[in-house]
């Protein structure tokens, strides 16, 4: 800063220097268009220059410091999210070329249960037979003996309903009175 203030006041002292033969001439040409008027010209360029760069110098750099820090930052949080986003598409590749390895090991899987579950169930179907089979076996057993019961009960039945018939025919009134008389006489026998 100092620098520059003693940049400007030598100008400056240069300036009046060379304008004062100029300022006292009188007459006839115009004073801005002498060459003490163009270095006039351009010491007041210079000025106006030297303070537009002293005020971009003093207040433009904590501005673009800022302004660099701020684009860095984002720099460097656009660098972490792509490497996030790499690492992200590292992790879906790994997967994705797992996946076939997943994919064929789910079906070896259901495969295999598939299989144990059709075996259990033809075993399950097996026994359900044998079940069925036994029972029908039992019961055909069960009715083989309630037909046999009937058949011996129907057998006893009309054995006894043909004794009977022929009792009735050959037992007449005069063969009754005999076998009454012959029951009799035995039963005097053993009461003594």
């Amino acid at each position: 800063m100092k620098r520059l203030l003693t940049a400007a006041g030598f100008f400056a002292t240069l300036f009046f220097l060379a304008c004062s033969p100029a300022l006292a001439q009188e007459g006839e040409a115009s004073p801005a268009d002498s060459p003490t008027g163009w270095i006039f010209r351009w010491l007041n360029f210079a000025i106006v220059f030297g303070a537009i760069a002293y005020f971009a110098v003093k207040k433009g750099r904590p501005y673009f410091r800022e302004n660099a820090a701020a684009i860095a930052a984002k720099i460097a949080e656009g660098a972490r999210a792509r490497d996030a986003a790499e690492e992200h598409r590292r992790e879906i590749d790994a997967k994705m070329a797992d996946l076939d390895k997943e994919i064929a090991a789910m079906r070896e899987e259901a495969k295999r249960d598939a299989d144990a579950e059709g075996k259990r169930l033809r075993a399950l179907a097996r026994q359900e037979a044998e079940r069925i089979e036994q029972t029908a076996q039992a019961e055909i057993t069960a009715a083989e003996r309630a037909a046999r019961l009937e058949l011996k009960a129907l057998a006893a039945r009309l054995a006894l309903e043909r004794a009977q018939s022929l009792l009735e025919k050959e037992l007449t009134p005069q063969v009754e009175a005999g076998l009454f008389r012959a029951f009799v006489q035995d039963l005097g026998g053993r009461v003594n």
